[in-house]
């Protein structure tokens, strides 16, 4: 990337104070930012290293009025992280791979359908009536079984897995070891104390611009679809049980785990390490602390909830104020009983 902070000001249509003429090219955090680079302030308690870094530009909220002097030019945005993760865009299109045809390596069925548009990397595995749309990029060691179908310039980093009849759809990312459509964890309870095994013959189907990270599963359901819907974005290492369904642009962080039959709406945010039961209901817009245990079904949208049991926001919040001042009261008590003890009348 080389652009001159007053040819980034116009892009952004940032307010530009400062010397317009110096060329930036790269974009870099405050604390390690060079005369160089441009930086950003997209929150309120990192404002002390603004006036410390050696960044030739950063971008600041509309009403920032600085403390104290600072160094490199400021380009004033309503929204500065938005308008570095544009900035951050634009230098991953100038990155962006863009290969097409197939390796000679790869190992695809006959019968499956590549648009000339589609790239297909080495050793990756294409199996009998997969269709890959255009633009797709299907990275080394992808493996696509049975019927897959892969939609318009998504991509499959390597050694991703997706089981037989399973559904991608467009400008999906899905990152190295995720598999999709192993079978979902079901198992009925026999007489003799053994379980059998309950056919998975469901699939799972990602709407359009689902982004999923490394080494996530999402299992096929028994009967029917576990959904995926468009805009949702899920971290490393989440697993989705069987008909699970994720509802559209919800965000899921690492090492969330959700049981089968549950269903997220809209909008729904989850911190790290959650874990959800089956067969309950998220409201649209709910959010959930990181570890948090969830097991009852969520009602009214846009509510917030945290701990294990979940509780609202607020009141575990006071729990847990309240429990790490239990050793305090507890000695309170013990002096209060003894001052007790001490004025009770002698028996008779």
């Amino acid at each position: 990337m080389k652009a001159t902070l007053e040819q980034i000001a116009a892009l952004l249509q940032a307010r530009l104070e400062g010397d317009g003429r110096v060329l930036i090219e790269d974009l870099a955090g405050l604390e390690t930012a060079g005369p160089h680079a441009l930086s950003f302030l997209g929150n309120p308690k990192y404002e002390p290293l603004v006036y410390e870094t050696r960044a030739g530009g950063v971008l600041v909220p509309s009403d920032f009025v600085p403390k104290k002097p600072v160094s490199g030019a400021l380009l004033r945005v309503e929204n500065p992280y938005l308008a570095f993760t544009m900035l951050l865009e634009e230098v991953a299109k100038m990155r962006q791979d863009r290969s097409t045809g197939i390796d000679p390596r790869a190992n695809i069925d006959s019968s499956a359908q590549v648009d000339p548009t589609a790239f297909i990397g080495p050793f990756a595995c294409i199996g009998k009536q997969v269709v890959i749309r255009a633009g797709a990029k299907i990275h080394a060691f992808v493996s696509l079984g049975k019927g897959v179908e892969v939609g318009e310039n998504s991509i499959l980093h390597p050694h991703v897995a997706v089981y037989e009849g399973c559904f991608i759809g467009s400008n999906c990312t899905i990152h190295a070891g995720t598999v999709l459509g192993a079978d979902g964890f079901g198992f009925a309870p026999q007489q003799d104390g053994s379980y059998r095994k309950i056919p998975q013959l469901g699939i799972v189907k990602l709407e359009d611009g689902v982004e999923i990270g490394a080494n996530s599963c999402i299992d096929r359901a028994t009967m029917g679809e576990t959904t995926i819907a468009r805009g949702a974005k899920l971290d490393n290492l989440v697993q989705v049980a069987h008909n699970v369904h994720i509802g559209e642009n919800s965000v899921i962080a690492a090492q969330t785990g959700i049981a089968g039959s549950t269903r997220l709406g809209r909008q729904v945010m989850v911190g790290g390490q959650a874990g959800f039961v089956g067969h309950i209901s998220i409201a649209d817009g709910t959010k959930i602390d990181a570890q948090s245990g969830v097991n009852k079904n969520i009602e009214e949208p846009g509510q917030a909830f945290r701990g294990s049991p979940i509780q609202p926001h607020r009141q575990q919040l006071r729990s847990e104020l309240m429990f790490r001042k239990l050793v305090e009261m507890e000695a309170r008590i013990r002096s209060l009983e003894q001052e007790l003890s001490q004025l009770r009348p002698p028996s008779v």
